[in-house]
Parts: structure tokens; sequence; C-alpha cells
């Protein structure tokens, strides 16, 4: 049976898809069939970094033009390893019907290989979290920069979240509890998942020992690229204790890689690390990654468990959306500051990050506005 691989990130830039690249071929390269999937929809690039021609065969011409699911999995130059390209020409990839996530499963987990590797968008649509609990051991890459580590652990967070209110379909006392919560995001963003688990074994025993049963099997891996310092290895603990306290969820370590400017090259000359360079720090620990998957006993999640079937519980209007990511942030920077995985200067250093991006943004629009103003006045039809 297909062991899926969902790779991640709470932010981009982080080395994702250099990851899902360089291990789908370090792994062929042990003789395990692979193929690697850009579901980074609306921004796929994957095949630039394994140096894969553009082809009409995609995900995008799946959607749109009824083709078979087999015609889109593209032989590669690299041994046993095949790639299902996305489309980032078609836009409307971004928001998939339901109908469609449906139809994506289903074809995916019927792929006949040894592993499925999934290179997911950045960010926490929803769309993401429902890729990445298709498999308990989905793999997080972060970086030691303060944002990175945040958002690392909100997605992580997110997924927690999602995975509840999977499980407590509604019907069940238990989620009739999450929605009145839900109601006071506040209060629902400063309860921690242990402390829920109390009150919904109250309220709803049976199905809160099914959502117990199915975080024990969650065993999601970490990654840490772009480390400079030893140091840097620090956090990595720092984020498990924070998962472990606030999420009663049990991460797992999976490598360390370190800053390595060869990727820049190796990228520009569109051939992966392990090719280019099989001999450096960074091919070394993508081959460490590799063993470490291979050896490591696959997880299931319960035969009942279908991320397919979950409903999508989209809020009402832009406003509460919104004001709901926005108090989540907040929630995940106390939970790390509480732990002690972020310091105060640490903090101080990604709000001026944070200002300095704002910043950034108004110029842009300045310029639009400015832009739009001189076309209006040339006589242009906005």
């Amino acid at each position: 049976m297909v062991q899926i691989i969902p790779v991640a990130s709470g932010k981009g830039g982080v080395g994702k898809s250099l990851l899902s690249a360089n291990l789908a071929i370090a792994l062929g390269q042990q003789g395990k069939k692979v193929v690697l999937a850009d579901l980074d929809l609306g921004a796929s690039n994957l095949h630039l970094v394994i140096g894969q021609r553009p082809s009409p065969a995609s995900l995008g011409s799946w959607f749109t033009e009824k083709s078979n699911f087999k015609d889109i999995i593209q032989p590669t130059d690299y041994k046993n390893v095949s790639f299902i390209e996305g489309d980032s020409q078609i836009p409307d990839l971004t928001s998939l019907k339901f109908s469609q996530k449906v139809k994506l499963i289903r074809n995916l987990n019927n792929i006949d290989t040894d592993y499925l590797i999934l290179d997911l968008g950045a960010g926490t649509h929803q769309f993401i979290l429902d890729m990445f609990l298709l498999s308990p051991q989905g793999i997080v890459v972060t970086a030691p920069a303060v944002t990175a580590t945040l958002n690392g652990y909100l997605f992580l967070k997110n997924v927690v979240f999602r995975l509840l209110y999977t499980t407590f379909k509604r019907g069940t006392p238990g989620r009739q509890f999450l929605d009145d919560l839900k109601k006071d995001s506040s209060s629902m963003q400063k309860l921690h998942i242990p402390q829920l688990i109390q009150v919904l074994a109250q309220k709803d025993p049976q199905t809160t020992q099914l959502f117990i049963s199915r975080m024990h099997e969650f065993r999601p891996r970490l990654v840490m690229n772009m480390i400079e310092d030893p140091k840097d290895a620090n956090k990595l603990q720092r984020i498990k204790t924070s998962c472990n306290q606030y999420l009663g969820l049990e991460i797992e370590y999976l490598g360390l890689i370190f800053r390595d400017t060869l990727q820049d090259k190796a990228l520009s000359s569109q051939l992966p690390l392990v090719v280019y360079k099989p001999q450096s720090v960074l091919g070394q620990a993508i081959y460490r990654i590799a063993d470490k998957i291979i050896e490591t006993e696959p997880h299931k999640f319960d035969s009942d468990f279908n991320i397919s079937s979950a409903s999508s519980d989209n809020f009402q209007n832009a406003e509460e959306e919104a004001n709901n990511d926005f108090d989540f942030k907040l929630s995940g920077i106390d939970d790390l500051v509480s732990s002690g995985s972020l310091s105060i200067s640490e903090l101080a250093e990604m709000i001026k990050t944070q200002q300095y991006e704002i910043t950034q943004l108004r110029k842009e629009n300045l310029l639009y506005k400015s832009k739009l103003i001189q076309a209006k006045n040339e006589g242009f039809k906005l």
C-alpha cells in the first residue's frame, strides 16, 4: 500500500519544495518507487526544481479536460521517480470544489507506488490541511527565523483543530459544544487542546476517545532547514514542548539541514542537489532523512477516518474570517511565549520584521493608487 508523505510549511521560503524534490530522488535511488506530486495549486513550480519540462498533462488539464489520471503521472529523468505536475496557469485550482477534492484524494490513494510525496502550498488553507491529514506522518518544514518557527507551530495547531472538527461530526454532542464555543472566538483560541479534551470527555466520551486515539496515531515529523548555528537545533525541542503542552501533540524530529549556497546553484542549473552534489552537506542531510523514512514503521489512521468526507467549515464573511485568523495567530504567539519557545528579544525581532513588511505593502499600495489615478486622468475607464 502506498505511503503518503505530505510536505508542508507554515510560510513560504523555507525550502519545502527543495526537500520534497530531493527526498523523492533519494528514495528512488534506494530502489523505492516514488511519485512526486505538485499540489501547490496556483503557484506550481516544482517542475523547475527537478528540471522537468512543462507538460500539457497536468492536474489542471485533468480537472478541466476530464483526462485519465494515470496519463498525468509522467516519467522523469530520475530512477524510480514519476511526477504529477500542478498548473499555475489555472487560478481556480486554489479553491477546489468539494467534489473535486474528493475525486483527487480517491485517485491519489489508488496510485501504485511505494511513496507518494505531496508538495503542498504554504499556509493553512483548508485544502492544504486536508491533504496533510491524508497521512498521520506528514512533514512540516520550518527554519530558525522567528516568523518561520511561529508559522510552523500555527500550521500544526490548525491541523489539530481540523482533525478535531473532522472527528466530532455534526450531530454529535461534542460538535454542538464546539460550535457553541466557536461563537466566542477569543475564548475558543485561549483553550488548549488538553483542556478541550477534558471538557469534551464529559459531554461526548465516545467521540472524545476516538479523537484521543487519532491523536495518538498522528505523529507529524519536523525538519529544521537553513540552520547556520548548531544552537538552532534547540528550537526543535522548543516547538516539540509547545506542541505537547498546548496541542497535546507528539511531534517527531526528522532532520536538520544547514544552509548551503549550493542549493541556489543547483536550482539555477535545474538539477536536484542530491544529483548536482550528492556529497554536499545538504545532500547528506537529505539522505539521512530518506533513511529515517525507510526505517520508520508506517502509521495509519483508523479505517473510519476519511478526510475526503469532512465538511467545509467556512466562516460567514471575510471580516469574521479575518478576525478569527488574527485571534488564532495571537494565540500561537501566546503559546510560544508562555512555553519559553519564543523569547522577548525574538518577539521584538518578529514585530520589527512585520512592521517592515507592512511598510513595504503600504508603499506598493500607494504606487498602485498613483498609477490608477494617472490612468484615470489620461482617460482610461476603470
